[in-house]
Protein backbone atom coordinates (compact mmCIF):
# COMPACT_ATOMS: atom_id res chain seq x y z
CA UNK A 1 0.00 0.00 0.00
CA UNK A 2 1.43 3.36 -1.02
CA UNK A 3 1.46 6.30 1.37
CA UNK A 4 1.27 9.36 -0.81
CA UNK A 5 -1.60 11.86 -0.88
CA UNK A 6 -4.09 11.78 -3.70
CA UNK A 7 -3.32 13.74 -6.84
CA UNK A 8 -5.99 16.29 -5.84
CA UNK A 9 -3.59 17.58 -3.15
CA UNK A 10 -1.17 18.66 -5.86
CA UNK A 11 -3.32 20.41 -8.43
CA UNK A 12 -2.06 24.01 -8.27
CA UNK A 13 1.37 25.69 -8.33
CA UNK A 14 0.94 26.67 -4.68
CA UNK A 15 -0.30 23.28 -3.48
CA UNK A 16 3.06 21.67 -2.67
CA UNK A 17 4.19 24.69 -0.65
CA UNK A 18 0.77 24.86 0.98
CA UNK A 19 0.98 21.20 1.89
CA UNK A 20 4.44 21.70 3.42
CA UNK A 21 3.26 24.69 5.47
CA UNK A 22 0.15 22.88 6.69
CA UNK A 23 2.11 19.79 7.64
CA UNK A 24 4.79 21.77 9.47
CA UNK A 25 2.29 23.84 11.45
CA UNK A 26 -0.65 21.54 11.97
CA UNK A 27 -1.03 19.80 15.31
CA UNK A 28 -3.39 17.28 13.77
CA UNK A 29 -2.25 13.91 12.47
CA UNK A 30 -0.17 14.43 9.29
CA UNK A 31 -0.79 12.27 6.22
CA UNK A 32 2.96 11.84 5.73
CA UNK A 33 5.48 11.46 8.58
CA UNK A 34 8.28 13.97 9.08
CA UNK A 35 11.91 13.06 9.73
CA UNK A 36 13.35 16.04 11.60
CA UNK A 37 17.09 16.67 11.26
CA UNK A 38 19.46 17.63 14.04
CA UNK A 39 20.60 21.23 14.28
CA UNK A 40 23.31 22.04 11.76
CA UNK A 41 22.60 19.07 9.48
CA UNK A 42 20.20 20.72 7.05
CA UNK A 43 22.71 22.38 4.70
CA UNK A 44 24.36 19.06 3.87
CA UNK A 45 21.15 17.88 2.22
CA UNK A 46 20.29 21.23 0.66
CA UNK A 47 23.74 20.99 -0.96
CA UNK A 48 22.67 17.75 -2.60
CA UNK A 49 23.61 14.79 -0.38
CA UNK A 50 20.97 12.12 -1.13
CA UNK A 51 21.49 10.01 2.02
CA UNK A 52 20.11 10.94 5.43
CA UNK A 53 22.08 8.80 7.86
CA UNK A 54 20.32 7.80 11.08
CA UNK A 55 22.88 9.83 13.07
CA UNK A 56 21.63 13.04 11.44
CA UNK A 57 18.04 12.51 12.63
CA UNK A 58 16.74 14.23 15.76
CA UNK A 59 13.20 12.87 15.85
CA UNK A 60 10.41 11.42 13.76
CA UNK A 61 6.91 12.88 13.85
CA UNK A 62 4.05 10.70 12.70
CA UNK A 63 1.36 8.43 14.07
CA UNK A 64 1.50 5.63 13.28
CA UNK A 65 5.28 5.85 12.74
CA UNK A 66 6.48 5.32 9.15
CA UNK A 67 7.50 1.86 7.99
CA UNK A 68 10.41 0.90 5.75
CA UNK A 69 9.62 1.84 2.16
CA UNK A 70 7.20 4.64 3.12
CA UNK A 71 7.40 8.16 1.76
CA UNK A 72 8.40 10.74 4.39
CA UNK A 73 9.10 14.45 4.49
CA UNK A 74 12.55 15.50 5.67
CA UNK A 75 12.43 18.64 7.80
CA UNK A 76 14.86 21.05 9.43
CA UNK A 77 15.06 21.63 13.19
CA UNK A 78 12.09 24.02 13.02
CA UNK A 79 10.07 21.18 11.43
CA UNK A 80 9.94 22.95 8.07
CA UNK A 81 10.20 20.34 5.30
CA UNK A 82 13.18 20.65 2.97
CA UNK A 83 12.27 17.68 0.75
CA UNK A 84 10.96 14.14 0.69
CA UNK A 85 12.32 10.65 0.32
CA UNK A 86 12.02 6.95 1.11
CA UNK A 87 12.23 5.87 4.74
CA UNK A 88 13.91 2.88 6.36
CA UNK A 89 13.43 2.12 10.04
CA UNK A 90 16.50 -0.16 10.46
CA UNK A 91 19.09 0.86 7.86
CA UNK A 92 21.87 3.35 8.57
CA UNK A 93 20.35 5.11 5.54
CA UNK A 94 17.30 6.44 7.37
CA UNK A 95 16.02 8.34 4.32
CA UNK A 96 17.05 8.26 0.68
CA UNK A 97 16.13 11.76 -0.51
CA UNK A 98 14.25 11.90 -3.80
CA UNK A 99 13.36 15.59 -4.21
CA UNK A 100 14.16 18.83 -2.41
CA UNK A 101 11.31 21.27 -1.73
CA UNK A 102 12.26 23.60 -4.59
CA UNK A 103 12.30 20.78 -7.14
CA UNK A 104 9.06 19.31 -5.82
CA UNK A 105 7.38 22.70 -6.16
CA UNK A 106 8.74 23.08 -9.69
CA UNK A 107 7.65 19.56 -10.72
CA UNK A 108 4.33 18.94 -8.99
CA UNK A 109 3.55 15.78 -10.94
CA UNK A 110 6.32 13.92 -9.08
CA UNK A 111 5.91 15.51 -5.64
CA UNK A 112 5.35 12.76 -3.04
CA UNK A 113 4.49 10.41 -5.90
CA UNK A 114 7.07 7.63 -6.21
CA UNK A 115 5.36 5.96 -9.15
CA UNK A 116 5.49 9.13 -11.25
CA UNK A 117 9.02 9.97 -10.07
CA UNK A 118 10.23 6.50 -11.12
CA UNK A 119 8.76 6.94 -14.57
CA UNK A 120 10.29 10.42 -14.93
CA UNK A 121 13.76 9.48 -13.69
CA UNK A 122 13.95 6.31 -15.80
CA UNK A 123 12.91 8.31 -18.89
CA UNK A 124 15.66 10.84 -18.07
CA UNK A 125 18.14 7.96 -17.73
CA UNK A 126 17.12 6.64 -21.16
CA UNK A 127 17.63 10.06 -22.74
CA UNK A 128 21.05 10.44 -21.08
CA UNK A 129 22.22 7.09 -22.47
CA UNK A 130 20.94 8.04 -25.92
CA UNK A 131 23.05 11.20 -25.73
CA UNK A 132 26.04 8.95 -24.92
CA UNK A 133 25.33 6.80 -27.98
CA UNK A 134 23.84 3.86 -26.07
CA UNK A 135 22.60 1.51 -27.30
CA UNK A 136 24.30 1.45 -30.71
CA UNK A 137 24.91 -0.98 -33.56
CA UNK A 138 28.18 -2.06 -31.91
CA UNK A 139 27.12 -1.95 -28.22
CA UNK A 140 23.85 -3.11 -26.67
CA UNK A 141 25.13 -3.86 -23.15
CA UNK A 142 25.11 -0.86 -20.81
CA UNK A 143 23.92 0.51 -17.47
CA UNK A 144 20.60 2.29 -17.71
CA UNK A 145 20.15 3.31 -14.05
CA UNK A 146 23.09 3.79 -11.68
CA UNK A 147 21.56 4.30 -8.24
CA UNK A 148 22.47 7.73 -6.77
CA UNK A 149 24.04 8.79 -10.08
CA UNK A 150 20.59 8.67 -11.68
CA UNK A 151 18.87 9.90 -8.50
CA UNK A 152 17.24 6.56 -7.70
CA UNK A 153 19.30 5.42 -4.73
CA UNK A 154 19.21 1.65 -4.29
CA UNK A 155 18.20 0.85 -7.87
CA UNK A 156 20.49 -0.44 -10.63
CA UNK A 157 19.30 -1.44 -14.10
CA UNK A 158 21.62 -3.05 -16.63
CA UNK A 159 20.43 -3.61 -20.20
CA UNK A 160 21.72 -6.61 -22.14
CA UNK A 161 20.11 -6.55 -25.57
CA UNK A 162 16.41 -7.20 -24.95
CA UNK A 163 16.93 -8.18 -21.30
CA UNK A 164 16.88 -5.72 -18.39
CA UNK A 165 18.51 -6.90 -15.17
CA UNK A 166 17.22 -4.98 -12.15
CA UNK A 167 19.46 -5.10 -9.07
CA UNK A 168 17.60 -4.09 -5.92
CA UNK A 169 19.47 -2.94 -2.80
CA UNK A 170 16.88 -0.86 -0.91
CA UNK A 171 13.63 -1.61 0.88
CA UNK A 172 11.74 0.95 -1.19
CA UNK A 173 12.80 -0.75 -4.43
CA UNK A 174 11.33 -4.05 -3.23
CA UNK A 175 8.14 -2.29 -2.15
CA UNK A 176 7.78 -0.60 -5.54
CA UNK A 177 8.82 -3.65 -7.56
CA UNK A 178 5.67 -3.63 -9.78
CA UNK A 179 6.15 0.08 -10.57
CA UNK A 180 9.88 -0.38 -11.30
CA UNK A 181 9.17 -3.33 -13.60
CA UNK A 182 6.38 -1.43 -15.34
CA UNK A 183 8.63 1.59 -16.02
CA UNK A 184 11.46 -0.57 -17.36
CA UNK A 185 9.06 -2.82 -19.25
CA UNK A 186 7.75 0.16 -21.24
CA UNK A 187 11.13 0.50 -22.98
CA UNK A 188 10.62 -0.61 -26.59
CA UNK A 189 13.74 -2.79 -26.81
CA UNK A 190 13.10 -4.70 -23.55
CA UNK A 191 11.35 -8.07 -23.82
CA UNK A 192 12.53 -9.69 -20.57
CA UNK A 193 13.13 -8.49 -17.02
CA UNK A 194 15.40 -10.30 -14.54
CA UNK A 195 15.00 -9.17 -10.90
CA UNK A 196 18.21 -9.61 -8.85
CA UNK A 197 17.81 -8.73 -5.16
CA UNK A 198 21.17 -7.91 -3.53
CA UNK A 199 20.76 -10.31 -0.61
CA UNK A 200 23.52 -9.08 1.69
CA UNK A 201 22.63 -5.40 1.28
CA UNK A 202 18.91 -6.05 1.71
CA UNK A 203 19.63 -7.78 5.02
CA UNK A 204 21.05 -4.46 6.21
CA UNK A 205 17.82 -2.87 4.97
CA UNK A 206 15.89 -5.16 7.32
CA UNK A 207 14.64 -7.52 4.62
CA UNK A 208 15.01 -11.27 4.32
CA UNK A 209 16.10 -11.48 0.70
CA UNK A 210 15.39 -15.23 0.62
CA UNK A 211 11.73 -14.25 0.40
CA UNK A 212 12.35 -12.33 -2.80
CA UNK A 213 12.17 -14.21 -6.04
CA UNK A 214 14.82 -13.78 -8.71
CA UNK A 215 14.64 -14.81 -12.35
CA UNK A 216 11.51 -16.70 -13.39
CA UNK A 217 12.81 -19.23 -15.96
CA UNK A 218 9.40 -19.32 -17.63
CA UNK A 219 9.52 -15.56 -18.25
CA UNK A 220 13.23 -14.70 -18.55
CA UNK A 221 15.90 -16.80 -20.29
CA UNK A 222 18.95 -18.09 -18.41
CA UNK A 223 21.32 -16.97 -21.14
CA UNK A 224 21.53 -14.16 -23.65
CA UNK A 225 24.04 -12.70 -26.11
CA UNK A 226 25.22 -9.10 -26.37
CA UNK A 227 27.70 -7.07 -28.35
CA UNK A 228 30.11 -4.53 -26.86
CA UNK A 229 32.37 -2.47 -29.10
CA UNK A 230 31.74 -5.02 -31.84
CA UNK A 231 32.72 -8.07 -29.72
CA UNK A 232 30.10 -10.71 -28.91
CA UNK A 233 29.61 -12.07 -25.40
CA UNK A 234 27.48 -14.89 -24.06
CA UNK A 235 25.97 -13.83 -20.74
CA UNK A 236 24.66 -16.02 -17.95
CA UNK A 237 21.88 -14.18 -16.16
CA UNK A 238 22.73 -16.27 -13.10
CA UNK A 239 26.37 -15.11 -13.25
CA UNK A 240 28.31 -12.61 -11.15
CA UNK A 241 26.71 -9.26 -10.30
CA UNK A 242 24.08 -8.64 -13.00
CA UNK A 243 25.80 -11.08 -15.39
CA UNK A 244 28.25 -8.75 -17.13
CA UNK A 245 30.64 -5.96 -16.08
CA UNK A 246 29.59 -3.08 -18.31
CA UNK A 247 31.58 -0.67 -16.12
CA UNK A 248 34.90 -1.75 -17.72
CA UNK A 249 33.70 -1.23 -21.31
CA UNK A 250 35.89 1.82 -22.06
CA UNK A 251 38.90 0.27 -20.34
CA UNK A 252 38.50 -2.96 -22.32
CA UNK A 253 38.39 -0.96 -25.55
CA UNK A 254 41.56 0.88 -24.50
CA UNK A 255 43.35 -2.47 -24.12
CA UNK A 256 42.44 -3.31 -27.72
CA UNK A 257 44.28 -0.15 -28.88
CA UNK A 258 47.62 -1.08 -27.24
CA UNK A 259 47.78 -4.85 -27.77
CA UNK A 260 49.02 -5.15 -31.35
CA UNK A 261 51.94 -7.58 -31.44
CA UNK A 262 51.92 -8.03 -27.65
CA UNK A 263 51.76 -11.04 -25.35
CA UNK A 264 48.90 -10.44 -22.90
CA UNK A 265 47.91 -12.02 -19.57
CA UNK A 266 44.37 -11.40 -18.23
CA UNK A 267 44.05 -12.37 -14.55
CA UNK A 268 40.57 -12.82 -13.04
CA UNK A 269 39.32 -12.78 -16.62
CA UNK A 270 35.65 -13.74 -15.90
CA UNK A 271 34.04 -14.13 -19.35
CA UNK A 272 37.16 -12.86 -21.13
CA UNK A 273 36.42 -9.18 -21.76
CA UNK A 274 39.97 -7.83 -21.60
CA UNK A 275 41.45 -10.93 -23.24
CA UNK A 276 39.03 -10.80 -26.18
CA UNK A 277 39.75 -7.10 -26.71
CA UNK A 278 43.50 -7.79 -26.66
CA UNK A 279 43.06 -10.52 -29.28
CA UNK A 280 40.86 -8.25 -31.42
CA UNK A 281 43.55 -5.58 -31.09
CA UNK A 282 46.21 -7.83 -32.61
CA UNK A 283 47.89 -9.51 -29.62
CA UNK A 284 50.04 -12.43 -30.75
CA UNK A 285 49.19 -14.51 -27.68
CA UNK A 286 46.59 -14.09 -24.92
CA UNK A 287 46.02 -16.09 -21.73
CA UNK A 288 43.01 -15.55 -19.48
CA UNK A 289 42.88 -17.07 -15.99
CA UNK A 290 39.91 -17.41 -13.61
CA UNK A 291 39.11 -19.78 -10.74
CA UNK A 292 35.43 -20.03 -11.73
CA UNK A 293 34.57 -22.90 -14.06
CA UNK A 294 31.33 -21.26 -15.33
CA UNK A 295 33.31 -18.07 -16.09
CA UNK A 296 36.00 -19.94 -18.03
CA UNK A 297 33.34 -21.87 -19.96
CA UNK A 298 31.69 -18.57 -20.93
CA UNK A 299 35.06 -17.17 -22.01
CA UNK A 300 35.77 -20.22 -24.19
CA UNK A 301 32.31 -19.89 -25.72
CA UNK A 302 33.12 -16.27 -26.53
CA UNK A 303 36.19 -17.33 -28.55
CA UNK A 304 33.86 -19.32 -30.83
CA UNK A 305 31.24 -16.54 -30.95
CA UNK A 306 33.86 -14.13 -32.30
CA UNK A 307 35.51 -16.57 -34.72
CA UNK A 308 38.86 -16.06 -32.98
CA UNK A 309 41.84 -18.36 -33.38
CA UNK A 310 41.83 -20.70 -30.33
CA UNK A 311 45.57 -21.16 -30.83
CA UNK A 312 46.12 -17.47 -30.10
CA UNK A 313 43.81 -17.08 -27.08
CA UNK A 314 43.57 -19.54 -24.18
CA UNK A 315 41.44 -19.58 -21.03
CA UNK A 316 42.53 -21.53 -17.97
CA UNK A 317 40.71 -22.41 -14.78
CA UNK A 318 43.21 -21.86 -11.98
CA UNK A 319 43.67 -19.93 -8.74
CA UNK A 320 45.21 -16.55 -9.59
CA UNK A 321 47.96 -16.58 -6.97
CA UNK A 322 48.93 -20.18 -7.74
CA UNK A 323 49.05 -19.46 -11.48
CA UNK A 324 51.24 -16.37 -11.02
CA UNK A 325 53.61 -18.14 -8.62
CA UNK A 326 53.93 -21.03 -11.07
CA UNK A 327 54.59 -18.68 -13.97
CA UNK A 328 57.28 -16.89 -11.93
CA UNK A 329 58.97 -20.21 -11.16
CA UNK A 330 59.13 -20.81 -14.92
CA UNK A 331 60.55 -17.30 -15.53
CA UNK A 332 57.60 -16.36 -17.70
CA UNK A 333 56.67 -12.74 -18.43
CA UNK A 334 54.15 -10.79 -20.51
CA UNK A 335 54.17 -7.45 -22.34
CA UNK A 336 50.78 -6.51 -20.87
CA UNK A 337 49.22 -7.88 -17.68
CA UNK A 338 45.65 -7.11 -16.59
CA UNK A 339 44.73 -7.66 -12.93
CA UNK A 340 41.01 -7.24 -12.18
CA UNK A 341 40.23 -9.12 -8.92
CA UNK A 342 36.77 -9.37 -7.34
CA UNK A 343 35.66 -7.02 -4.58
CA UNK A 344 38.20 -7.71 -1.82
CA UNK A 345 37.02 -4.93 0.53
CA UNK A 346 33.22 -4.80 0.55
CA UNK A 347 33.31 -2.75 3.77
CA UNK A 348 35.76 -0.33 5.42
CA UNK A 349 36.40 -2.85 8.19
CA UNK A 350 37.80 -5.24 5.57
CA UNK A 351 40.29 -2.67 4.24
CA UNK A 352 43.32 -3.76 6.26
CA UNK A 353 43.03 -7.40 5.23
CA UNK A 354 42.19 -6.44 1.64
CA UNK A 355 45.22 -4.12 1.48
CA UNK A 356 47.54 -7.07 2.04
CA UNK A 357 45.77 -9.11 -0.66
CA UNK A 358 45.95 -6.25 -3.17
CA UNK A 359 49.63 -5.73 -2.40
CA UNK A 360 50.49 -9.42 -2.80
CA UNK A 361 48.51 -9.86 -6.02
CA UNK A 362 50.00 -6.71 -7.57
CA UNK A 363 53.52 -7.65 -6.51
CA UNK A 364 53.15 -10.99 -8.31
CA UNK A 365 51.62 -9.29 -11.38
CA UNK A 366 54.47 -6.74 -11.53
CA UNK A 367 57.05 -9.51 -11.46
CA UNK A 368 55.24 -11.15 -14.40
CA UNK A 369 55.30 -7.91 -16.39
CA UNK A 370 58.41 -7.65 -18.55
CA UNK A 371 60.60 -4.64 -17.75
CA UNK A 372 59.17 -1.70 -19.67
CA UNK A 373 55.84 -3.52 -20.02
CA UNK A 374 52.38 -2.45 -18.88
CA UNK A 375 50.18 -3.50 -15.98
CA UNK A 376 46.51 -2.51 -15.92
CA UNK A 377 45.45 -3.04 -12.31
CA UNK A 378 41.95 -2.59 -10.92
CA UNK A 379 39.99 -2.38 -7.71
CA UNK A 380 36.19 -2.62 -7.72
CA UNK A 381 36.05 -2.23 -3.92
CA UNK A 382 34.36 1.06 -3.10
CA UNK A 383 36.03 1.13 0.31
CA UNK A 384 39.46 0.88 -1.34
CA UNK A 385 38.79 3.44 -4.08
CA UNK A 386 37.29 5.96 -1.63
CA UNK A 387 40.12 5.46 0.90
CA UNK A 388 42.71 6.90 -1.50
CA UNK A 389 45.07 4.10 -0.47
CA UNK A 390 45.26 2.20 -3.75
CA UNK A 391 48.23 4.06 -5.23
CA UNK A 392 50.19 3.69 -1.97
CA UNK A 393 49.46 -0.03 -2.00
CA UNK A 394 50.69 -0.25 -5.60
CA UNK A 395 53.90 1.54 -4.63
CA UNK A 396 54.35 -0.91 -1.76
CA UNK A 397 53.78 -3.80 -4.18
CA UNK A 398 56.40 -2.37 -6.53
CA UNK A 399 58.94 -2.13 -3.70
CA UNK A 400 58.23 -5.73 -2.68
CA UNK A 401 58.63 -6.84 -6.30
CA UNK A 402 61.87 -4.91 -6.76
CA UNK A 403 60.29 -2.86 -9.53
CA UNK A 404 59.78 0.82 -10.35
CA UNK A 405 56.35 1.96 -11.56
CA UNK A 406 55.00 5.06 -13.26
CA UNK A 407 51.33 5.93 -13.75
CA UNK A 408 50.22 6.29 -17.38
CA UNK A 409 46.44 6.39 -17.06
CA UNK A 410 43.81 6.54 -14.32
CA UNK A 411 40.19 5.69 -15.08
CA UNK A 412 36.97 4.56 -13.44
CA UNK A 413 33.67 3.16 -14.62
CA UNK A 414 32.30 3.88 -18.10
CA UNK A 415 30.29 7.06 -18.70
CA UNK A 416 26.95 5.25 -18.36
CA UNK A 417 27.80 4.88 -14.63
CA UNK A 418 27.27 8.52 -13.49
CA UNK A 419 28.35 9.53 -9.97
CA UNK A 420 26.69 12.15 -7.77
CA UNK A 421 29.57 14.35 -6.49
CA UNK A 422 27.62 15.02 -3.29
CA UNK A 423 27.67 11.24 -2.70
CA UNK A 424 31.27 10.22 -3.48
CA UNK A 425 30.55 6.80 -1.92
CA UNK A 426 29.06 5.95 -5.32
CA UNK A 427 32.57 5.86 -6.80
CA UNK A 428 33.92 2.33 -6.59
CA UNK A 429 36.04 1.35 -9.61
CA UNK A 430 39.73 2.20 -9.93
CA UNK A 431 41.55 1.29 -13.15
CA UNK A 432 45.22 2.29 -13.27
CA UNK A 433 47.67 1.66 -16.11
CA UNK A 434 51.26 1.36 -14.94
CA UNK A 435 54.59 1.12 -16.70
CA UNK A 436 56.67 -1.45 -14.85
CA UNK A 437 60.47 -1.09 -14.92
Amino acid sequence: MHHYPSRTCLCSPQSMLALIVIMSRSSSKPCVARVVLKKGKTQLFKDGSPMVYSGAVDRIIGRPPPRSGDIVLVADGAEKPIGWGMYNSVSMFCVRLMQLEEEATRDLSCALNMEKLLETRINEAIELRKSLGLPSASTNAFRLVNSEGDRLSGLIVDVFGDVAVIASSAAWVEKYKPEVEASVGRIDEINYINWRPSSEVLKEEGLDASNYKERDPSICPQRTKVTENGIFYAISLEGQKTGFYADQRENRQFISTISDGQRVLDMFCYSGGFALNAARGGAVNVIGVDSSLPAVELAKENIVLNNMDPGRITFLREDASEFMKGALSRNESWDIVILDPPKLAPRKKALQNASGMYRNLNSLAMQLTKRGGLLMTCSCSGAMTQSGMFLRILQGAASAAGRKITILREAGAACDHPIDPSYPEGKYLSNILLRVL
